[in-house]
């Protein structure tokens, strides 16, 4: 956004923070910028038909004048120039005021000189009437600020679209168990609140009672429903599905998630990056530049040429207001209002826009393994069979139906693999190696290898054993009846979407790297399931920020993903963090970036974000440096001795037009 505008809006937050704030005010400058286009607009008809060069140009001169013409025409082009003109002498001064002149002097000062001098040669000096060419030039400028303000605010409507997914009343459930419908501000911690199908969530809670399925797709970006039962979380502003829900108030105000997300959007689209100082620090110099050139330009044609003084004041004119650091001024406030908006609506939050652009140039990329790489859970991975007759949904419901007693992370994986197990009895735990019950008339025990080593029994499968152990899996028996009949292998799973992942980031360039506090043999099987460049194991979560340093040593410029609590140290230490897997809970302090789901997708989707942001922006940057390198010479008349003359207003759109094209470009920045 360029720095007038900056300071509307900085101003506009203070008088309209209780009517909607940032895109109210910017819907009122939008208002503005229209209702002094139309106005000066409707009077630039008649001031054209009193011009004496429109009028000679048209052969009516002798039909339209009349005694005091020209003072007719004075006072209309008084009002446009101090009506329609006021947002650029305003902005003079406020540029002057702070020793930074830019855009808006540039405007102001072509559209006085051109008004003030035309004035005195209505009341008796000498010269050429610009009144014309100043109201045209007034009605341009308008119309591309008004066009402009209407791309940043569509640029900035993510964190007005992200309120508004909040519903304003909540079903109160009373200690009757009827309901109340009460206004989401009366709701307190502890609350109940009915959520009936396809309605929006009112507040982030936990289920109580109900089964159903959740879209969240406008807060996490995921876009299949996310089933929810009792006991899970539910989002604020998300939809629920077919079925109706209970659910408790956990969080309200500025803690919900909703609202950290917005505060974190605001903080990225307002905080600057290294290429936009420099785009700031090239519109500065280039406002000197355009005082400097239409300086030299009336020099030129004064002093050389035998032109006279009006067509010298045009050709000056002309310099300074195409000359206007208006483009790049856009250049990248418009790229990062769209690119945190964008990211925020497929769940990855920008907190520092500096680590988001250094993220460009990641020649390394550091996972933690546990919830990031895998789910964090055990599950099965294999099923060896020993005697004919079985067949594995057989083992693994037989297994599911003795584990299901039992609250050990294997167990919970096995039950997972077999949801439908049959009905267990006489269950009894064998203190350190495995667990034993009756399932349907036969004795069965899930064992570990220890416990057949001591009942002088060999273990079945030996290689096959030995293979599934190298890997880092924890392997059990499964006993039926007293023979070893099956073994099941689990695991931490492996996200389906981490080999993808890291397919990607290697293509691009980008290393691999695991991190992780298991053993050897877990940290090499996953490498190789997933195809790592390297992996580091045997990490104590206080060495991590340690092994970050020693990847740095070489020369690299590394992220660390992590779950942002247990790798708070690392994450910091690298030159970018990514907390992974933040879910519900986004006030991360240590992570540079967060990425809401646990999708190593998203880092991939990250990366090439932000070198599409970067390129954007070198785009828009190069687009309005290299306009002006064009723009200026043919401003100032070089192309004269051709035939090819420019006059105020013609630069004013030539102006205008180099604007709306980095506005566009801006808002075509995809994710993919």
């Amino acid at each position: 956004m360029t720095e007038e505008h900056r300071s509307d809006v900085d101003e506009g937050m203070e008088a309209h923070e209780h009517s909607g704030g940032h895109t109210s005010h910017h819907a009122m400058m939008v208002a503005d910028f229209r209702k002094r286009f139309w106005i000066s607009l409707v009077l630039t008809g008649p001031i054209l038909l009193l011009s004496p060069a429109i009028q000679e140009f048209l052969g009516i001169r002798d039909a339209l004048a009349f005694p005091g013409d020209s003072y007719v025409l004075f006072l209309l082009s008084s009002i446009v120039f101090f009506y329609g003109g006021w947002p650029f002498l305003k902005g003079i001064y406020d540029e002057l005021k702070k020793r930074q002149p830019g855009m808006m002097t540039l405007i102001a000062l072509a559209i006085s000189v051109a008004y003030f001098y035309s004035s005195a040669v209505v009341f008796g000096l000498e010269g050429k009437i610009f009144f014309w060419e100043l109201v045209t030039l007034i009605d341009i400028m308008l119309l591309g600020h008004w066009i402009e303000m209407r791309s940043v605010m569509g640029a900035s409507m993510a964190l007005e679209k992200l309120a508004e997914l909040m519903p304003s009343d909540a079903h109160r459930l009373l200690p009757d168990g009827s309901t109340e419908e009460v206004p989401v501000e009366q709701l307190s911690l502890g609350d109940r609140v009915l959520v009936k199908p396809g309605e929006k969530v009112p507040v982030d809670g936990a289920v109580v009672e109900g089964q159903t399925s959740v879209n969240e797709a406008m807060l996490t970006g995921e876009s299949k429903p996310v089933p929810k039962g009792p006991g899970e979380e539910v989002i604020g502003g998300s939809v629920n599905g077919e079925g109706s829900l209970t659910m408790e108030v956990q969080k309200l105000g500025s803690d919900s998630f909703l609202a950290q997300v917005i505060d974190l959007v605001r903080e990225a689209q307002e905080s600057k990056s290294k290429t936009q100082d420099l785009a700031n620090r090239a519109a500065r110099v280039l406002t000197f530049i355009a005082i400097g050139a239409g300086g030299a330009t009336l020099a030129f044609w004064l002093a050389i040429s035998d032109k006279s003084f009006e067509f010298a004041l045009e050709r000056t004119v002309t310099v300074m207001v195409i000359t206007c650091p208006h483009a790049l001024g856009l250049a990248v406030p418009l790229v990062v209002a769209v690119s945190t908006s964008l990211a925020a609506r497929n769940g990855l939050l920008i907190r520092d826009r500096a680590a988001f652009e250094r993220a460009r140039n990641t020649q390394a990329i550091i996972f933690d393994k546990t919830g990031t790489l895998t789910e964090g859970r055990f599950g099965v991975t294999d099923v060896l069979i020993f005697r004919d007759g079985f067949e594995q949904d057989e083992v693994l419901q037989l297994a599911s139906a003795v584990e299901s007693n039992s609250e050990h992370p294997i167990a919970q994986g096995i039950v997972d693999a077999a949801p439908d197990a049959k009905r267990a009895s006489d269950f009894q735990a064998i203190p350190g190696k495995g667990a034993g019950a009756m399932v349907g008339g036969r004795d069965v025990k899930v064992v570990s290898p220890g416990y057949l080593r001591e009942q002088g029994g060999e273990l079945p499968g030996l290689e096959e054993f030995e293979r599934l152990s190298a890997q880092g899996k924890t392997v059990v028996f499964l006993l039926v009846d007293g023979e070893a009949v099956a073994a099941v292998a689990l695991a931490d799973i492996i996200r389906e979407e981490s080999a993808g992942a890291i397919r990607d980031l290697r293509q691009s360039g980008i290393r691999c790297i695991m991190l992780t506090g298991d053993n050897e043999k877990v940290a090499a099987w996953v490498s190789d399931q997933i195809g790592l460049d390297e992996y580091i194991a045997g990490v104590l979560p206080s060495e991590k920020a340690d092994k970050i340093k020693e990847v740095q040593s070489r020369g690299l410029i590394v992220a660390m993903t992590g779950d942002g609590v247990n790798d708070a140290p690392a994450l910091a230490q690298a030159d970018v963090g990514i907390a992974v897997g933040a879910g519900t809970d986004v006030a991360i302090e240590t992570a540079d970036i967060i990425l809401v789901k646990s999708n190593p997708r998203d880092i991939t989707a990250l990366m090439g974000l932000t070198r599409a942001t970067y390129r954007k922006m070198i785009q828009n940057l190069a687009w309005a440096t290299g306009y002006n390198a064009v723009a200026i010479p043919l401003a100032a008349g070089v192309l004269y001795p051709w035939g090819i003359l420019l006059n105020p207003a013609m630069g004013a759109a030539l102006m205008s037009l180099s604007t709306v094209i980095v506005a566009i470009n801006a808002r075509t920045l995809k994710y993919e």
